[in-house]
């Protein structure tokens, strides 16, 4: 583990939601489109707390996407400053918790916030582990040619090219595989 488990988890959680984006997800269509989509979202990474479950919910995360994904593309200084107005606007007070299977790990907003609050929020805190590791490499964009989706690369040793969109890698190292082959 590279960085605090709450930490990774808040990275994976937050390039999954960004990934349904359309264009950036597996089926090319916005993959947040109806409460279902976004009811299966929240229990696949076990998001706690309260949930309305009605359409401004949806509406929020949904508007949450483009934001995050910016942390992706802006450089040090405008992570930075996305960082500091994502906790800023959600009054961030970070504290120590421990419920459910979660052993210590930091909340920086109530259990009754919004869920587009609290998933900001979580982002956040998650990007300021790696600016002060001095580690934003990690987040990138899908070294393939035909995908937008992004990238947290959680390796050891950086290595982490492709998403898990798309099967990325897979074509890859197929297409690099029949090359060798026909000049072999």
């Amino acid at each position: 583990m590279l960085f605090a488990h709450d930490t990774e988890v808040s990275l994976v959680t937050t390039a999954a939601l960004i990934n349904t984006l359309p264009g950036a997800s597996h089926s090319g269509d916005d993959e947040l489109a109806t409460a279902e989509q976004l009811a299966e979202f929240l229990d696949r990474f076990e998001f706690t707390g309260y949930r309305a479950g009605d359409a401004g919910e949806l509406d929020e995360m949904r508007a949450l996407r483009g934001r995050l994904r910016e942390l992706w593309t802006r450089d040090e200084d405008g992570v930075v400053a996305l960082v500091n107005e994502l906790l800023r606007e959600a009054n961030a007070l970070p504290q120590l918790v421990r419920h459910d299977n979660w052993d210590w790990h930091i909340h920086a907003t109530e259990s009754s916030a919004a869920v587009a609050r609290r998933a900001q929020v979580e982002a956040a805190m998650a990007v300021v582990d790696l600016v002060r590791a001095q580690e934003l490499s990690r987040l990138h964009e899908c070294a393939a040619d035909d995908c937008s989706a992004v990238v947290v690369d959680l390796s050891r040793n950086r290595s982490r090219r492709y998403c898990d969109v798309g099967n990325c890698g897979n074509r890859a190292h197929v297409a690099a595989y029949r090359a060798r082959r026909r000049s072999a």
